[in-house]
């Protein structure tokens, strides 16, 4: 105990993933990760700030928040860091009109976002919405700027749903990047600017949070990077052969 005591000395707030820390995503709306709801609600009576830290990209996050509050989570929307409104702020500052390669249960997010005339294509989990024609006019999109942009909602390889591993943005995102000669920004972890926002929203400093996830490079290693601590709980896509 000592030793975890002196690993977690200094440390103000938590950042918490949700897909695979929480709860397993799948029919019916998933279910929850045992102990989970109960150790958010610690946390909460804590002295500890809180924060959930998502790539969630096939739930707006208002349907997110009402799915987990209904599986007994203390949870508001204004406590979630999630990649789609993250990218919308981004597309507006910068003047962008995307593509969307989304699936329609986050399309919602990007109501107020210009897309006629698209200079930028936006890909995230779009499930089965990730046929050959949707990839390839995501493709035609991005050869046909003299500039592309291609903005992914996270870079995950791939997640756990109750039915078993799903495969992620990630591939997808490749397959592009490698068809256009090209490098997708990612808004979501492993991003730097996506924990920094976190921290910012949270008011700590990196060194003075930890985050818990079940992506080893996701959560863990993206962390660390931004400077922060990390814990990669044994749930969710944690697989004792690799780690991830």
């Amino acid at each position: 105990m000592a030793a975890w005591g002196e690993r977690l000395a200094g440390v103000r707030g938590v950042l918490l993933d949700i897909s695979g820390v929480l709860y397993d995503s799948g029919e019916g709306g998933g279910v929850p990760i045992a102990g989970s709801v109960e150790a958010v609600a610690r946390l909460k009576r804590s002295r500890l700030k809180v924060r959930f830290c998502t790539n969630e990209s096939q739930k707006s996050r208002g349907h997110l928040v009402g799915l987990l509050r209904h599986l007994g989570y203390d949870i508001s929307e204004g406590e979630v860091t999630a990649p789609a409104p993250a990218a919308c702020l981004i597309l507006r500052e910068r003047g962008l009109r995307p593509h969307l390669l989304v699936h329609d249960g986050v399309r919602s997010e990007f109501a107020q976002v210009d897309t006629s005339n698209p200079n930028c294509v936006v890909i995230a989990d779009a499930g089965e919405s990730f046929s050959y024609q949707n990839m390839n006019k995501a493709f035609q999109v991005l050869m046909e700027l003299e500039n592309p942009v291609l903005i992914s909602l996270g870079r995950g390889r791939y997640y756990k749903e109750t039915s078993g591993l799903m495969l992620d943005v990630g591939a997808y995102t490749k397959a592009l990047e490698y068809a256009c000669g090209i490098k997708a920004e990612v808004v979501g972890k492993p991003s730097p600017e996506f924990f920094k926002s976190a921290l910012q929203q949270m008011g700590v400093e990196a060194h003075q949070a930890v985050m818990i996830g079940d992506d080893i490079v996701g959560d863990v290693g993206g962390a660390q990077r931004c400077g922060m601590r990390a814990l990669q709980v044994r749930t969710g896509k944690f697989s004792p052969k690799c780690g991830a």
